[in-house]
């Protein structure tokens, strides 16, 4: 029998952030496809709450809550995770949002921004990648933004380190590509997420949104989990240093 491309069994996932919205669905729309999850976050109860969910579905979890911008956490819980075997695949989706003017812009939420958005990312994967290197395989998906490419009044901050994942995706491709690992980034859109709850609420930018939108609306969190999917599973094995927007069109029409 053919093995299907998409199919994600015996293969173990860490996605980090994965205590609620786009992380969680994330992660369960990778143990639909058969992978066990090891769920991340530092809220343990936040996590033991999402685990519980996901598990009474059925699906093999576990947690590991670890600051993801604390470089020594990340290097102690990784390699205490790997002592159980190896990670297959490694979501980098941790990140963080703060609006402000950019005249007035706080040098503290600037640092704090780039630490959760753009450390996190490189600290995780760096610590992982040793054993995908030695397993000759492995799967980083980065999660990048539509502001990856596009800037919008308020958000600078957020935009400059979505924009750092980018390249830091293809960097990672051009350095570990060689080794069988598959970097890539998602680039989602407008997703209806706790992050963005006051823009989802505010009528005149959802009118903006729903009429600026080729699709004509906010995007929903399992909306994502297609391309997650894919970029982990065997289908993408030649896919490398890609970033897939996930916009409802947003990015393609002016």
């Amino acid at each position: 029998m053919k093995k299907n491309i998409f199919d994600l069994h015996g293969c173990r996932a860490l996605v980090t952030g994965s205590g609620g919205g786009l992380g969680f669905a994330l992660a369960r729309g990778l143990a639909e496809a058969g992978a066990s999850i090891i769920l991340n976050g530092r809220n343990v109860d936040k996590l033991g709450a999402a685990a519980k969910i996901l598990r009474g579905e059925g699906y093999n979890v576990t947690i590991s809550a670890f600051d993801v911008t604390d470089e020594v956490a990340v290097n102690v819980a990784i390699g205490e995770l790997l002592l159980d075997g190896d990670i297959d695949i490694l979501v980098n989706n941790a990140g963080m949002q703060f609006r402000g003017a950019l005249e007035t812009f706080p040098t503290d939420k600037w640092r704090q921004i780039m630490a959760t958005n753009v450390d996190s990312a490189f600290f995780v994967a760096r610590a992982v990648v040793p054993n995908m290197i030695s397993i000759g395989a492995g799967k980083i998906i980065n999660i990048c933004s539509l502001m990856s490419d596009l800037g919008r009044a308020s958000i600078t901050p957020y935009a400059t380190s979505k924009g750092a994942i980018k390249m830091l995706t293809r960097g990672m491709c051009a350095d570990w590509a060689k080794h069988n690992i598959q970097i890539n980034g998602i680039a989602p859109g407008y997703f209806r997420t706790e992050m963005n709850t006051a823009l989802v609420e505010d009528k005149d930018f959802t009118n903006w949104l729903e009429a600026r939108t080729p699709a004509g609306r906010w995007g929903e969190p399992d909306e994502l989990v297609g391309a997650a999917v894919f970029l982990a599973a065997p289908a993408s094995r030649f896919v490398n240093g890609q970033i897939i927007f996930v916009d409802g069109g947003l990015s393609a029409a002016v």
